[in-house]
Parts: structure tokens; sequence; C-alpha cells
């Protein structure tokens, strides 16, 4: 008689187990951005830090892994415009628009308004690509959007009725709209090695960078990074930028994007308790509240997303 498999379900418990680390660990990389980039004002400017970022990202990447990216030059070649695209919008039009909304608003808003990716994306990817999203998965996304309001409004209503909302906040939630976008379509992307995709995907970051530094400096916005800020720019680009990404991109990998975005849900959690012990920001009952929220969505969409995987 044949043995019944039972390697297939260890697989890929060990899978979901691996994906489940590198998302933690990338949501709190995030969360230190969020402070990162609030600590960046007067020490950078937010398109300079965004420039540098790619910069030292690209040039690390093109060290370690250049040989890989040439390897697969031209299927990288065949979707140029897909690699453009994905630069310009997941990293460059992203990072241009978080660290400008630190000029505006908290480290706590910024990393709270993040959980808004998940609504996002499941949206996206339904309309997009169909995929259905379960009742589970929908109480998540209220639950989450709850959250995501509660933070907007920092606990008074009366935003909602004025609609007078903070610019930074505002700034903030069109920039979680460009990653989740890009998030839906880390789905397509090239059947390539991860990590020459990401080298392709840098180069294309920093080049699209360009254009809005030429505009700040034109502006007469540009600051150039003090010495504190060149400390934040290294940190950035070694942490948020290398080391969670690709974490981020292996993650959806292994579980999909719907369930892995669910993951960005913990960037508030790590961003607003690295706000409060390391910047000192104050955290009142609509923050906790907003905290709760959004850590309650993850797990009822995560849960029923795992079933119904």
């Amino acid at each position: 008689m044949d043995q019944p498999d039972v390697e297939a379900p260890a697989a890929a418990e060990r899978a979901r187990l691996r994906a489940y680390l590198l998302l933690t660990f990338t949501a709190f990389l995030w969360g230190c951005n969020a402070v990162a980039g609030r600590w960046a004002v007067g020490q950078v400017s937010p398109q300079a830090l965004t420039t540098l970022r790619w910069a030292i990202g690209f040039a690390v990447l093109a060290l370690f892994a250049g040989r890989r990216a040439v390897s697969e030059r031209q299927a990288l070649a065949r979707r140029w415009r897909y690699v453009l695209a994905m630069g310009a919008v997941g990293y460059t039009a992203f990072a241009s628009l978080f660290y400008l909304a630190g000029n505006y608003t908290s480290a706590v808003n910024v990393a709270l308004f993040q959980g808004a990716i998940p609504v996002l994306v499941l949206v996206m990817n339904f309309l997009a690509r169909g995929v259905p999203v379960g009742l589970g998965q929908s109480l998540g996304v209220c639950v989450t959007l709850a959250g995501a309001a509660v933070a907007a409004t920092h606990g008074d209503w009366n935003v909602l009725r004025t609609l007078s909302f903070n610019q930074g906040d505002l700034i903030m939630l069109v920039a979680c709209l460009f990653y989740a976008g890009y998030t839906v379509a880390l789905a397509a992307r090239p059947k390539v090695d991860g990590v020459a995709f990401f080298t392709a995907m840098a180069a294309a970051a920093f080049l699209t960078s360009l254009p809005p530094l030429a505009a700040e400096w034109a502006l007469g916005r540009l600051i150039w990074p003090t010495p504190w800020g060149w400390a934040i720019v290294a940190f950035v680009a070694v942490g948020p930028t290398l080391v969670a990404q690709l974490f981020f991109m292996r993650g959806v990998e292994l579980i999909g994007p719907n369930r892995a975005g669910l993951f960005v849900n913990l960037v508030p959690v790590f961003g607003a308790l690295l706000a409060v012990l390391v910047a000192r920001e104050p955290f009142g009952p609509g923050e906790a509240l907003a905290l709760a929220l959004v850590l309650g969505g993850i797990l009822i969409a995560e849960r029923t997303g795992r079933r119904k995987a």
C-alpha cells in the first residue's frame, strides 16, 4: 500500500511559518522607517532622502547581485516597462510621499495609516483579478478600516463631519494607495531570480527619483544630509530598503499578496510603539484604540485567509 504523503502538509506549514517570520520582521523595519522619517525633518529633505536611499540600495545590490541581474537581463528587458513602473510607483512615489508626510504629521500617524494598505490590496486584487474576499476577510477589513479612521480623526469624529484632515494624513493615504497597487502587481512579476528583479527595480527607483529631486532643488527645498541625516539615510537604505523589501517579496511568493499584505497591519503596532518609546511622542486613548483595531483586523482576516488557502 502507498504511504500517505505527509511531506506536503509539513512543507506547507514550514513555508507558512517562514513567511510569517519574514513578514513580521519586515513590518518591524517599516515601523522603524516611520520614526526615521519623522527624525529626518530638518536633517535631510524628503526627496533627497528618497534618492540617496535608492542610490545606496542599488549600489549595494549591484555589488553583490550584479551578475545575477546581468544573467537575467533578457527576461528583464522584455518587461522593462513593468520594472520601471514598479520602481516608480512602489518605491519612488511611495517613499517620497511617506517622508513628505513626516513633515506634517506624527510618526505614530504615519505608522497607523499604513494599516490602510491591506484594505486597498484586497479591494484592488478583487477589482483587477477577481480574487474573492471571504466574509471573515471582509470583517477583518472593516475592523482595520475602523482603526485607520480612528487614527485619521485622532478620536475626534467631528473631523469626519467637517473633513478637516491633517495634510500629512492625506499625503499618507495617497502613499498607501501607491504601495497597495505595487503589492497587487508584484504577483505578476517576471519569472526571474528575486534578487535580480529587485536590483532592476532599485535601478528604476533611483532613476525615477531624479526628476522629483531636481524639482525639490528648483523650489529651494533641498536639504543635503547633516551628519545625523547621513545616519538616517544609511539606516533607511539598509533596513527598510534592502532587507525589508527582499523579505516582503519572498513573503508574497510564499503566501500570496492578500495574506502578505495583511502583515502591513503590524507596521502601526511597531511604528506606534517605537514612536512612543524612542521618539517620545504622545500616545493617548485614540492611538491605543486604533492599534487594537488594526491588530484585531489582521488576526481575523489572516485566520480566515489561512483556512481558505
